[in-house]
């Protein structure tokens, strides 16, 4: 009953879409001939052909819609269930990729950038629609050689996780690392001693690093950064003082000149304690 009912439904449909399509192009073939027959000249005629032809083409619109309206709605319905489905499966996918679009709008970093994202660190060297492949640097935030590993991070995490960057523009940045010095220790002879070897261990491409500061302050409308290394205090937990050390450096050099003013530092401390020992002895 059900079916013959529906076939009765498609029937009438048929029927009316038919009888309509022979209405439109009856009346607009009439129209078309009374036009033409009226002694218009060239340009109104044309305006009066276009305005009969979209009549025309609205009504046919507005008629199926009339008579389909039922079943498009259905499959409006159907429609829009599938795609809801399709979202859902692809969520991922979608994303990605539009954490994609948000990386390449926002230029935040390009293939030899070392970058931090997520607690995950490392170099770009090669990224897509869907991921972003990165060589670890670690481990921790202090060590800056790579691990062997290859990290290879869904672009999703754009969208949702700031980006560093530490490479601003590829020559210069300002290096950062800190030393604990105990409370029973000479906190100012280990902040000179670590100034010294800084200064030795930059002293050849200082000028460079000053210059290249001065003019990327010019470049972007800042203050020009100091390149000269500093040192600044932090105390920490149980009374020990954190000596912070920056310095600017080559992109490619950072962990040389950082291990040369460890080194320094550490010869230092060593020969300062075995001195106190011999004194003790004596």
């Amino acid at each position: 009953m059900l079916e013959l009912i529906k076939w009765d439904l498609l029937s009438f449909h048929y029927i009316a879409t038919g009888i309509l399509l022979l209405v439109v192009i009856i009346g607009r073939q009439i129209a078309t001939r009374s036009v033409k027959r009226f002694g218009m000249s060239s340009e109104p005629k044309r305006r009066w052909l276009i305005l009969v032809r979209n009549v025309s083409v609205a009504i046919l619109l507005l008629g199926l819609l009339f008579i389909w309206g039922s079943e498009l709605r259905s499959l409006a319905i159907s429609v829009v269930a599938i795609l809801a489905a399709v979202v859902l499966a692809t969520k991922e996918l979608i994303t990605c990729f539009t954490g994609a679009v948000l990386k390449a709008g926002s230029n935040s970093f390009r293939i030899g950038d070392r970058i931090e994202i997520s607690n995950f660190r490392g170099e770009v060297i090669d990224h897509n629609l869907l991921t972003t492949t990165l060589l670890e640097i670690g481990p921790g935030q202090n060590v800056h050689q790579r691990t062997g590993r290859k990290i290879v991070l869904p672009n999703s995490l754009f969208l949702t996780s700031p980006v560093f960057n530490e490479c601003v523009d590829h020559k210069f940045i300002l290096h950062v690392f800190s030393v604990v010095v105990g409370k029973d220790e000479d906190w100012r002879q280990a902040e000179r001693v670590l100034l010294d070897a800084a200064n030795n261990a930059c002293r050849d491409f200082m000028d460079e690093a000053v210059e290249h500061f001065e003019e990327q302050g010019r470049r972007e409308g800042l203050d020009s950064s100091n390149a000269a290394p500093r040192i600044t205090l932090d105390f920490l937990d149980a009374g020990k003082l954190c000596l912070i050390v920056r310095f600017a450096v080559p992109l490619g050099r950072r962990t040389q000149v950082e291990q040369e003013v460890l080194r320094a530092f550490a010869d230092s401390s060593l020969k300062e304690s075995n001195e106190s020992l011999a004194s003790d002895a004596i």
